[in-house]
């Protein structure tokens, strides 16, 4: 049975190990500026990521207390509201930049490099 319109990868995780998995990558993201992982994680990523950067650019108490509930980082938070807001305030989306970079050698996966553009 095939259902349409079904959103985001289920990567092999139960929801709340998925949910763990995807802030853990959002937080390096943000930390470091760029992460290299698998195709799939980094398109999942890309999603909870821009939402984040979103929330920084409008930048109210509201806004931030809805990050704070995606991303329960206070460093992470307070570095996408002081940094990475007022660098993309002009910039109507696309934070993310996605580069594949091939297979990888143990088990074939794909693998991708997700920076801050």
């Amino acid at each position: 049975m095939a259902s349409h319109h079904v959103k985001g990868r289920k990567l092999s995780r139960y929801k709340d190990q998925r949910t763990a998995l995807l802030r853990g990558l959002v937080a390096e993201l943000i930390r470091h500026d760029r992460i290299t992982t698998t195709l799939a994680k980094a398109k999942e990523t890309r999603v909870v990521a821009e939402k984040l950067i979103t929330h920084g650019k409008k930048g109210t108490v509201h806004h931030r207390r809805l990050a704070m509930a995606q991303m329960p980082d206070k460093h992470v938070v307070k570095k996408v509201f002081d940094d990475l807001a007022p660098k993309y305030q002009d910039r109507a989306g696309g934070y993310t930049r996605i580069l594949k970079l091939g297979r990888r050698q143990g088990d074939g996966a794909y693998m991708a490099l997700i920076e801050l553009v």
